[in-house]
Order: C-alpha cells, then sequence, then structure tokens
C-alpha cells in the first residue's frame, strides 16, 4: 500500500501551539442602556489519514464535525423583551470532508455560502422567539443530541470525517461514490428563513420555520419543518434530552420529506450516556444511529471522554444497498485553555446489488479551541 502525505508535516506544531494557549475568551462589552456585544470563535485543525484499501492519504485540516468560525452577538433589552442580531461565518478552511483522493482543494476559499448566520431575533418573555435571516431551520440538529462529551469529533454525521474521499472497488478502481454520498443524515439545514419557536412548557419547546437557499446561486430550494425538542436536566440522577421534525424540501421540482429524531440520555453519578437517532427520507434511504459514552474526572485538566458509535443504514444511493460505520474516540479537555484535544477512527462499509467495494478507514487526531 502506497501512502501520500499532504500539508502535514505542519500537523504537530499546529497541534503543539494549541495546546500551550492560554485561556482566552471574546470579552463582552456593554454600554448604559444595558447594551451588549459578545463576539467568539473557535480554531479546530485535525490531522487526517485516510486508507481507501489502496492508497493512504494524510493531510492537515479543518475538522468538519465541527468548523472552525469565528462570529458575534449583539443584544439589546426592552423592558422584559431583548433584540438579538447573531453573526456567525465559517473560516472556509481546507475541510475534512472536502478533500479527496484527485483533489485536495485550497487551503482557504470563503465564498457566501460560508456564512451560516446572519440573523434578528426578538426573544419575548411570554411569547417565545421569533427570527428573521440566515440561520438554522427548526429541524437543524434534530439528529444530532449527545451526552458522551466527544461529539467534536464522533457524532452522527459519521460522513465529516472523510466524506469527500470515493470508495474504490475491489479491482482496485476509484468509483464515483463519495463517503458523503453514503452516509447522509438527512438533518435540518440553514437557510434564509423565518421561524418560531413557543416559549418552554414542562422541558418542551415546539418550533417551526419556512426557508430558501438565498446564498447558492440557482439553487431554487425551499423548506419548511417542524420540530419538537425537549430537555430536562434535573429527573433525579439523569439529564435527557430528545428531539422529532420533519422536513419537507422542494428542490427544483423534487419534493421530499424527512422525518427525523434523536435522544440522548447521560447518568450523572456513573458518566454513562447514551445517544440514538434515525433518519428516514420518503423517495427512498434510512438509517439509524447508536452512541454509547463514558466520561469520568481522570486527569486534573479537565473530563476525559469515551464513545463507540455504529451507524447503519440502507436504501441511500440505490434500491437494495447498504451502507455501515464503526467509530470509536478519546476526547480530552482542558479546562484552563478552553481546549478539546481528541483522537478518533472510524471505518466505513458499503454493498450494492451491481458492486463490491472496499472498506475505507480514517483517524483523525487534533484539538478545538475555543476563544
Amino acid at each position: 500500500m502506497s501512502t501520500k502525505t499532504i500539508a502535514a508535516g505542519s500537523g504537530a506544531l499546529a497541534l503543539a501551539t494549541l495546546l500551550a494557549a492560554p485561556a482566552f475568551a471574546g470579552p463582552t462589552y456593554t454600554s448604559d442602556n444595558g447594551g451588549s456585544f459578545r463576539w467568539y470563535g473557535q480554531l479546530n485543525l485535525t490531522y487526517q489519514s485516510y486508507d481507501d484499501g489502496q492508497e493512504n492519504f494524510n493531510r492537515l485540516v479543518d475538522n468538519a464535525n465541527s468548523g472552525s468560525r469565528l462570529g458575534f452577538w449583539l443584544e439589546q433589552p426592552f423592558g422584559e423583551n431583548t433584540l438579538k442580531f447573531h453573526f456567525e461565518t465559517s473560516l472556509s478552511l481546507r475541510g475534512s470532508d472536502g478533500v479527496d483522493q484527485n483533489d485536495q482543494g485550497d487551503i482557504t476559499n470563503w465564498t457566501r455560502s460560508d456564512l451560516r448566520h446572519v440573523d434578528l431575533q426578538w426573544h419575548t418573555a411570554r411569547y417565545g422567539v421569533f427570527s428573521i435571516g440566515q440561520g438554522s431551520m427548526a429541524a437543524d440538529g434534530a439528529t444530532g443530541l449527545d451526552l458522551s462529551g466527544t461529539g467534536v469529533v464522533a457524532n452522527t454525521s459519521v460522513a465529516d470525517a472523510a466524506g469527500g474521499d470515493f470508495l474504490r472497488n475491489t479491482a482496485g478502481n476509484l468509483t464515483g461514490i463519495a463517503i458523503s454520498d453514503i452516509f447522509p443524515t438527512y438533518d435540518g439545514s440553514r437557510r434564509g428563513r423565518i421561524r418560531y419557536d413557543s416559549p418552554e412548557f414542562a422541558g418542551f419547546t415546539l418550533s417551526a420555520s419556512y426557508g430558501e437557499d438565498i446564498l447558492s446561486k440557482n439553487a431554487d430550494t425551499e423548506q419548511y419543518d417542524i420540530a419538537l425538542n425537549y430537555a430536562n436536566d434535573d429527573l433525579g440522577d439523569f439529564t435527557v434530552q430528545g428531539a422529532l421534525a420533519v422536513n419537507w424540501t422542494d428542490r427544483s421540482g423534487s419534493d421530499t420529506r424527512d422525518t427525523l429524531a434523536s435522544a440522548a440520555i447521560l447518568h450523572e453519578p456513573t458518566g454513562l450516556s447514551l445517544s440514538v437517532a434515525g433518519g428516514d427520507r420518503d423517495t427512498g434511504g434510512n438509517y439509524g444511529y447508536v452512541k454509547i459514552g463514558y466520561t469520568a474526572s481522570l486527569l486534573s485538566v479537565g473530563e476525559t471522554s469515551f464513545s463507540a458509535d455504529y451507524y447503519d443504514g440502507s436504501d441511500l444511493v440505490s434500491n437494495g444497498d447498504s451502507a455501515s460505520s464503526f467509530g470509536v474516540a478519546a476526547v480530552q479537555k482542558f479546562d484552563k485553555q478552553n481546549l478539546e484535544a481528541y483522537l478518533a477512527y472510524r471505518e466505513y462499509s458499503y454493498d450494492d446489488t451491481a458492486s463490491s467495494y472496499q472498506d475505507g478507514q480514517v483517524i483523525l487526531a487534533g484539538a478545538r479551541w475555543k476563544f
């Protein structure tokens, strides 16, 4: 097996720099009338090693599980209500899901589609939250509930670790099937939208939104969705979260309906957690996901978390196909530095009725620094 190293020489230096970084958080500036401005961001560089069964590719990339970004909040209270403006952009660094065996992409290539939030929100004390602008649809995050402590590198979106890479068939030839094609989540998205979130009642919140893809050229995409979320961190020794959503998409005359759900539970005294998720598309394709986790205070610098997960899907690219992925991860927090260092391994398997494919494996080693 041959090995290709691409932009990897600086990986150790980048990780060492993050580990040595002092704790730093964006300051909050306040005005005499109660208004405030707060900025924030994160860097999440990782060393990626992908083995497609024939060759091994080593790269320094941005971890697409939680990409590097920068943003700010403006807030102004009006009596018991608050007006908020949220801006956030991806730094558009070369992502772990944006490279493949033929194209390593640009180190950075910002476009308007990297705008994550340009969002005006009216938070009322009695009637909930009203939002307008580029931001999360109601179903965004509906499949991603996770209390394991390893979500920075292992979560429902298993394709984020190596989504751009192509499968090889058993003859050793690259196919046109990418990892991202066969491991979807059908999760909600960010759009130019109007959205409403109800007040919380007994842990439940109801949300609905309508949006369009306003950042991609000639997208012709409309979406509307509804979501029910639940969160309770005071159920005895347990913390529980749940989400159920339905998302309708009209894309150039092609209509789909996605049904999404996830749930997570954490037993606080033991640090044991369980997460489950699933998605179903009415035009074909469904999957299930399960993850077990364990978090403990093994070091004085911060919590240590471990997890193992499994994804199983069918009819995702063609009728009768099947896709599965298994992953393990470890994350060490450094509380003083606002840092999470991690190491993760994931393997991908795929079969369809026409061809046989070699398994892919990926290793990620890096750190996320929040500021």
